[in-house]
């Protein structure tokens, strides 16, 4: 996932800001978003540090929060899976669900194993081992929910792993993934797959600029490229081995 960071002005007054938009994504010198969308950057957050957040760090609270975590100390110990633990969504989730009091089981690649513990991770797994690609906790705990981000798992893989009410969100959903949460809702199942679209709002990123400025989220850069090098970070992006965030920035 490539993020750009952008400054624009307000008032006669430089100011860097971040937006959430619904309406899709580009890398451009200057952009237009709606103020209801926008958080002014805090002096103590750089400008990569708060540009993963409207979009990653926000689809990771959003699926959180729709597994039922909490962040005011009054949710259930869930056990949750994260896939993909060291991507841009992934690496957020982490951290959001142990700031929630969750216990997280996490895949990853082998290179990424230590950092994905070092944010918070109670256990890790390989994916390319038998043991990672079959997803079971080592502890033997079944899981509440899993927070899916990466693609090629289907739900079939999942349902043992989850307990009597679990629920697996899908951040990558393909027509059969639709189908079968279609399927779920109409037969209330009590384990079922949950389709998650972003929901950008000015509430979420103002929760999780102050997360950042006061040092309990991180965000993990995995390169940065001057805007007229956008079309290496697609192809860094398009490969999909980044370790979190590809990060474009504007030049002068």
């Amino acid at each position: 996932m490539i993020t750009a960071t952008v400054a624009c002005k307000e008032r006669a007054m430089k100011a860097s800001r971040f937006s959430s938009t619904p309406s899709g994504g580009g890398l451009a010198e200057y952009a237009v978003a709606s103020v209801k969308l926008t958080v002014k950057r805090p002096p103590g957050v750089s400008a990569p540090e708060g540009a993963g957040l409207p979009i990653a760090a926000g689809t990771a609270l959003q699926a959180l929060r729709a597994i039922g975590a909490k962040f005011d100390g009054t949710g259930k110990p869930l056990n949750v899976l994260i896939t993909a633990a060291s991507g841009g969504v992934g690496l957020y989730a982490v951290q959001l669900a142990k700031l929630a009091g969750l216990h997280v089981t996490a895949t990853c690649g082998a290179r990424n194993l230590e950092l994905v513990r070092s944010l918070g991770a109670d256990e890790v797994l390989d994916y390319k081992t038998p043991e990672g690609a079959g997803m079971r906790s080592p502890s033997g705990r079944r899981y509440d929910a899993v927070v899916h981000c990466t693609v090629g798992v289907g739900w079939s893989a999942f349902r043992p792993l989850l307990s009597g009410a679990g629920k697996v969100v899908d951040l990558t959903a393909n027509v059969r993934a639709f189908l079968t949460s279609v399927l779920h809702r109409v037969t209330f199942a009590k384990r079922r797959l949950v389709l998650l679209l972003l929901w950008p709002n000015k509430a979420d990123l103002e929760f999780l600029v102050e997360l950042v400025k006061d040092g309990r989220l991180k965000t993990v850069v995995d390169s940065r490229f001057p805007l007229c090098d956008a079309s290496k970070a697609w192809e860094k992006s398009i490969d999909g081995h980044a370790t979190g965030k590809i990060i474009v920035e504007m030049e002068g």
